[in-house]
């Protein structure tokens, strides 16, 4: 279920979607392919950061507390579809400049995209609550949702050329 992602990168790195589920970045497959969604998405973070600059000024004396996941949104976890916005990690594992395309390795045939497309890009990790088994660990998703009917599939690794 590891997916490395190396090549053309100052930091080979590995993902692991199945501790996505617990991330908050994960993006429900319904509110994927729409704008509404992301733009909701990115002011709750920044929401969030406010509330939590402000804990940090007024409540220096308080440690962190890490809150367990609420009765409604553990059983939301367990039917919902997620994916995973694939840019933070490509940023990571720093692209170097001279490379140009990604080769999405796959249980058959891999597949060759562009680097940009790639940037804009979600991996599904989880189908109703589940790990994908059969055909995963990822399906690669286009944001803009060109491929929402065919995602590519089985993908198990990806390097950067």
């Amino acid at each position: 279920m590891i997916i490395p992602i190396k090549g053309k990168v100052t930091y080979p790195i590995t993902l692991d979607p199945s501790v996505w589920i617990f991330d908050d970045r994960k993006i429900e497959l319904e509110h994927a392919f729409t704008n509404k969604a992301i733009s909701e998405d990115k002011k709750d973070d920044i929401e969030q950061a406010s509330k939590r600059w402000d804990s940090e000024v007024t409540d220096k004396a308080k440690p962190p507390v890490n809150r367990s996941i609420k009765r409604f949104e553990r059983e939301k976890i367990l039917k919902s579809s997620y994916v995973m916005p694939l840019d933070d990690f490509l940023n990571h594992a720093q692209i170097k400049e001279d490379a140009t395309e990604a080769i999405l390795i796959r249980n058959g045939e891999n597949a060759a995209i562009p680097l940009a497309d790639l940037y804009k890009s979600y991996f599904l990790f989880s189908k109703d609550g589940k790990p994908l088994k059969d055909n995963g660990p990822v399906h690669l998703y286009y944001k803009d949702g060109s491929n929402k009917d065919n995602p590519i599939t089985n993908i198990t690794g990806i390097t950067i050329q």
